[in-house]
């Protein structure tokens, strides 16, 4: 289950540490406006899918909310489909879709889930509605 907060879901990005924070920044930044995690993540953690309209709270590495963010957009697609607008929108300063997928590709094996090209993904879009 994930962590709650403020009577809202935890949103973590990334891991914690210098990754998180630099994430967050660009979330309060207003440059990242989308993120991608793994539909198997739900699963294991029996979490339902978010929604448009719910609210998020945005979490760093001590469990406090730095941001209060709205869901606009979720789409589930395998991993050859996440498009270049929902990778840019990641704010990341990936240059192509081959770069976006190459760094997914090892942030995942890095933690010990290895994706291919079929591997199911939730993709989130988002917008920052307070800030605590």
């Amino acid at each position: 289950m994930w962590p709650r907060v403020d009577g809202m879901r935890g949103l973590e990005l990334g891991t914690p540490g210098e990754l998180r924070a630099s994430l967050n920044a660009l979330v309060l930044d207003g440059r990242k406006t989308a993120t991608t995690g793994l539909l198997a993540e739900y699963v294991e953690e029996t979490e339902g899918m978010e929604f448009p309209g719910e609210r998020l709270a945005l979490l760093g590495d001590d469990g406090r909310r730095v941001a209060t963010i709205e869901i606009t957009g979720v789409e589930t697609v395998p991993f050859r489909d996440v498009t270049w607008e929902h990778a840019a929108a990641e704010g990341e300063g990936d240059r192509s879709l081959e770069e976006w997928r190459e760094g997914h590709r090892r942030f995942w094996e890095d933690i010990g889930t290895p994706v291919d090209e079929g591997t199911p993904l939730v993709c989130l879009r988002f917008r920052v509605v307070e800030r605590p």
